[in-house]
């Protein structure tokens, strides 16, 4: 069974639409050329990418479980829940192991960037897509400055974009 840990005030917060301004820390990665962020309350560790155990009949984007201090952790492969091209694992890719309101999991990344302070003026809605992943999970869109360049983040809802998967991957855990 998996651990559950106790509720934070992170795993209270739920957005619809632009970021409330009182959370303006995330950690940002990149999944190919796109960057992304997250909340940084949901960030219990960053580890070093390791090939957890895989489990029978696991859908393709659960990479496995890892054995986390005690802890069974799922592993999601991040690039296959978002439908985005496979790549090879480099010395860059790491695990970031999440606290959600489902669970702990851990998700594959290419590579963190960094956390970014995120000011309400930088965060943009993000444009209507008929997509399923871009609908309920990308809250709005920030642009951040890095001295003569400028980059978009996509601010992803982790919650809400792993939410069934989570909960399948504990039910198979289960079984």
């Amino acid at each position: 069974m998996f651990a559950t840990p106790s509720p934070t005030p992170s795993q209270t917060y739920r957005s619809t639409s632009i970021e409330d301004p009182a959370t303006s820390e995330r950690l940002s990665f990149q999944l190919g050329v796109v960057h992304y962020a997250i909340d940084i309350l949901k960030v219990q560790e960053i580890r070093a990418y390791e090939a957890p155990t895989r489990m029978v009949n696991a859908p393709a984007y659960v990479r496995g479980v890892l054995n986390l201090r005690g802890v069974i952790v799922p592993v999601i492969d991040l690039r296959i829940k978002l439908g985005l091209p496979h790549a090879e694992f480099t010395a860059s890719t790491v695990t970031v192991v999440l606290n959600l309101e489902q669970g702990v999991v851990g998700v594959v990344v290419d590579s963190v960037s960094d956390v970014v302070d995120l000011h309400p003026s930088q965060i943009k809605p993000a444009p209507y897509f008929d997509s399923p992943v871009a609908a309920h999970c990308i809250t709005g869109i920030a642009t951040v400055q890095q001295g003569d360049t400028e980059r978009l983040l996509m601010l992803l809802d982790i919650d809400s974009a792993l939410s069934a998967q989570v909960r399948a991957a504990n039910s198979a855990h289960l079984q």
